[in-house]
């Protein structure tokens, strides 16, 4: 019964990404947070705190707007004190040079007593890498920018 409400939850979050509305997501998270999100780019980098996290939310909708999830698969392992989910998705954006964004990837997180406390994204760094050089020299020099990361 646990392994189903965290997932339930895994993919209300989610769909909360779809709309935007990543500030709900915020709220599952600890404030002992490490979150990484793989590659050396604008999006890349690890984050540390609640802040930073919001921060890297805001250019990741600045630069992909209409980010979409399409879930593929969701499994949980672990019990409320060391809970661990794998997330498998394909995430579809249309950047503002209107190109089409498709990647694909996992993210691993792992949650204490309903509390989000590591998250990992993985996924094609390359197409990433590629999608924020051509927002670049459409003239969004933030897609060139140092990560966020504290």
């Amino acid at each position: 019964m646990y392994h189903a409400i965290v997932k339930k939850l895994a993919l209300q979050s989610f769909e909360h990404l779809n709309r935007g509305n990543y500030e709900a997501v915020l709220d599952s998270i600890s404030p002992a947070i490490t979150r990484t999100f793989s590659g050396h780019h604008a999006l890349g980098g690890t984050r540390h705190s609640i802040d930073a996290m919001r921060q890297w939310f805001q250019r990741l909708y600045r630069l992909s707007p209409g980010l979409a999830f399409e879930i593929q698969n969701v499994a949980v392992s672990g019990w409320p004190w060391n809970t661990t989910i794998a997330v498998e998705w394909i995430d579809r954006a249309t950047p503002a040079d209107g190109s089409d964004y498709v990647n694909e990837g996992v993210h691993v997180i792992k949650m204490r007593w309903g509390k989000v406390v590591y998250l990992h994204a993985y996924l094609d760094t390359a197409l990433t890498i590629a999608m924020c050089e051509r927002l670049a020299t459409h003239g969004l020099a933030e897609a060139l920018a140092a990560p966020i990361e504290d």
